[in-house]
């Protein structure tokens, strides 16, 4: 009777005896970690490789899309090409308790690839976004011992070298002109005007960042509109304009970039809007937004 007494009034007080530790309890699974991103040609194809660290994931999505939208954020994610491919990984990150894995952008000197974008890394989901110069077909694979993700995309056209020119940071804080320097790259050899400037978009190389070169976009997300007649190559910025006050801008990557081109003489950039300084005539122009 008092042990029914003893056990009754602990349940009328509302106690709880915590339960004894299962030993079974199985630890949750490693998340795999991106910790490195490469690519390289092969013959007919453009191969990109996703290295991992602790397993591969469980799930590869691979596809075209119109746009890359970021994962937390639902806003656009700049990719230059003419098509962007979207590859998702889940579960996986691309960051460890020191920060992220890899680079968040990435400029390839591939035919087809690009650059590579990172769009997510966010609750065990990682995206990128592939920008190729030709949407063509792709092969996904698996590899391990170490665990890859292998996209495969076809490259199998004709390509040109041409010289596409940077912003040149060490140089222009040096006070040192010129301010822009050119590198080569493979463009399409049925549309270099196009293939210059989304190099251009996809910004230099790694190891040319580390010797000071950038993009400097003067807040464009890209072009479009782009066309030449009559010695004369026209070309419309997208997402925004603006000089920012300084006396270099994205003009001086674009006008000696196309102006390399051999139909063109002169080289007229628009606004987003669609205004320029000088829309007639045989001379180069810029639209007012990129006045110091």
């Amino acid at each position: 009777m008092r042990i029914l007494r003893f056990v009754s009034l602990v349940l009328a007080a509302g106690l709880l005896v915590p339960a004894a530790p299962s030993s079974s309890a199985a630890p949750a699974p490693a998340v795999p970690t991106l910790v490195g991103i490469r690519a390289a040609r092969h013959q007919g194809f453009d191969r990109v490789v996703f290295d991992f660290r602790g397993g591969l994931p469980s799930s590869r999505q691979v596809r075209y899309v119109d746009h890359l939208v970021g994962d937390a954020s639902g806003l656009p994610v700049r990719v230059a090409g003419r098509a962007v491919l979207r590859v998702r990984f889940e579960a996986a990150r691309a960051h460890n308790t020191h920060g992220p894995t890899v680079s968040g952008r990435t400029a390839f000197l591939l035919p087809n690839v690009l650059t590579a974008v990172q769009a997510g890394d966010f609750e065990s989901v990682t995206t990128y976004g592939i920008g190729v110069a030709k949407r063509t077909p792709v092969h996904v694979l698996t590899l391990r011992h170490p665990s890859r993700v292998v996209v495969d995309i076809r490259s199998a056209f004709p390509t040109v070298s041409r010289r596409v020119w940077f912003f040149d940071r060490d140089r222009f804080l040096a006070n040192t002109p010129p301010f822009f320097t050119a590198r080569v790259r493979p463009v399409r050899s049925a549309t270099p005007a196009v293939g210059v400037l989304d190099r251009l978009f996809a910004g230099p190389r790694t190891a040319e960042r580390a010797d000071g070169l950038r993009l400097l976009r003067s807040g464009a997300t890209g072009f479009s509109h782009l066309g030449v007649r009559d010695g004369v190559a026209r070309v419309r910025l997208t997402g925004g304009c603006s000089s920012r006050g300084s006396t270099v801008t994205i003009a001086g990557e674009i006008i000696p970039t196309l102006r390399r081109l051999a139909r063109v003489d002169w080289v007229k950039i628009y606004d987003p809007s669609g205004h320029t300084e000088r829309p007639t005539g045989h001379s180069d122009s810029i639209p007012t937004c990129l006045e110091p």
